[in-house]
């Protein structure tokens, strides 16, 4: 499978990252989160688990269960270190953990690493066997709530290390720290090239007039991706440039506020017959890799953001991208050459125009941003950082990773 890759990926990724492999050829990687779909995490290990296998590591994924009242307080927390207050009390904290414990009882945590990700399993490290255990925080918290942060960084502390997607997320936590961004699959259904029939196919069926500019937005429903401040710069476009707005997105069973945040913004919308709003079912990959292909402007306006795989994505079909100046997405743009980054409404219609106005820099944006993408932010990248890790604790800890 990894041979796949060869001619897409650049070749020193391949090259190291078969290195690595064959160190580590044979061990047990487990990764543990909360949902096998809806998501960046998700649809991550939905693609890079068989890769490891491929490359002869005992990849595994197992899924944390709990009940509503654990997935209404997880995103709480996860709301909490994004910086939004929250109150959270003891009795919640003493769920969080006892759901956790349940789970571990019933649950294989022999590996010779554990990759924890994100708030919702982090008390499985109480339980933790004699191996390499490391927790992958995916959220913003450059500015968290600091009692939840405390809370949270009493189990991450327990961990061998913790990753972030960006530097400046750093330092949150106690002990070691690395920085990996995440990445997408080029060869998966959703960024495979498609041809004209396909997408001509998703347009119709999904009912998106292909006769004027689409602007489009991909996410869940959820309030820091700021989807009523998308329709609002919409708006504002509308009023000189004709054209269509499509907010796609798929439901996440972590996430408990989603179906609140759908209802406001199909209120929000008004009924306006160019304003197209689709809850996607889970899976609906290649029609959302139509709808990036469609698209003539993407955005990913987030107030904040842990990374934002859509903009790697829509970059990756040599799109400009407009993205909200948060979290991983300035990581991803480079403002003013593979796309811009805005911080506010009025900035977000204003960079619409320029590109709905100005057909060859959009174009020559959008090169510039798939080479971006392929250079930075592909999944054979991201195995080989989280394998070097790996191998880096392993080797306690040594600066140089001897091959």
């Amino acid at each position: 499978m990894i041979e796949s890759y060869t001619g897409i990926a650049p070749r020193g990724d391949l090259l190291l990252l078969r290195k690595l492999a064959d160190n580590l050829a044979g061990k047990t990687f487990l990764h543990v989160n909360s949902t096998r779909e809806g998501g960046g995490v998700a649809e991550i290990l939905q693609r890079m688990i068989p890769i490891m296998l491929s490359l002869g590591i005992k990849a595994r994924w197992e899924i944390i269960t709990g009940d509503d009242r654990f997935f209404d307080m997880t995103k709480k927390v996860h709301n909490a270190l994004q910086g939004n207050t929250e109150f959270i009390d003891d009795d919640m904290w003493e769920h969080h953990f006892k759901i956790n414990e349940t789970n571990a009882a019933g649950m294989d945590l022999n590996a010779d690493a554990v990759l924890i990700h994100d708030p919702q399993p982090v008390p499985l490290v109480t339980f933790r066997k004699e191996s390499v255990w490391i927790w992958r925080c995916h959220i913003d918290v450059s500015n968290p709530q600091q009692d939840v942060v405390k809370r949270i960084g009493a189990y991450a502390a327990k961990f061998d290390a913790a990753i972030y997607s960006v530097s400046r997320f750093a330092g949150a936590m106690s002990g070691n720290e690395f920085i990996i961004p995440p990445s997408i699959d080029p060869l998966s259904t959703k960024n495979r090239d498609l041809s004209n029939d396909e997408i001509t196919e998703t347009a119709d069926r999904l009912g998106i007039p292909r006769d004027r500019p689409v602007i489009l937005q991909v996410s869940r429903f959820d309030k820091f991706k700021d989807p009523t401040g998308v329709i609002m710069a919409y708006r504002m476009v509308k009023k000189y440039n004709d054209c269509v707005l499509v907010l796609a997105g798929s439901p996440a069973a972590d996430d408990p506020e989603g179906a609140e945040v759908l209802n406001e913004v199909r209120e929000f919308a008004s009924n306006d017959p160019d304003i197209h709003i689709l809850l996607l079912p889970p899976f609906s990959d290649k029609d959302i890799n139509a709808l990036q292909r469609i698209a003539t402007v993407i955005l990913q306006k987030s107030l904040k953001e842990g990374f934002g795989l859509t903009v790697a994505e829509g970059m990756w079909k040599g799109k400009p991208v407009i993205g909200g100046a948060a979290g991983g997405i300035p990581l991803q743009i480079v403002h003013g050459v593979t796309g811009f980054l805005v911080h506010s409404i009025e900035g977000a219609a204003f960079r619409i125009r320029q590109l709905l106005n100005n057909t060859p820099m959009a174009q020559q944006m959008g090169e510039r941003a798939r080479e971006y993408v392929r250079q930075n932010f592909l999944i054979t990248r991201q195995i080989r950082d989280y394998l070097a890790v790996w191998h880096t604790l392993s080797s306690q800890g040594g600066s140089l990773i001897e091959l």
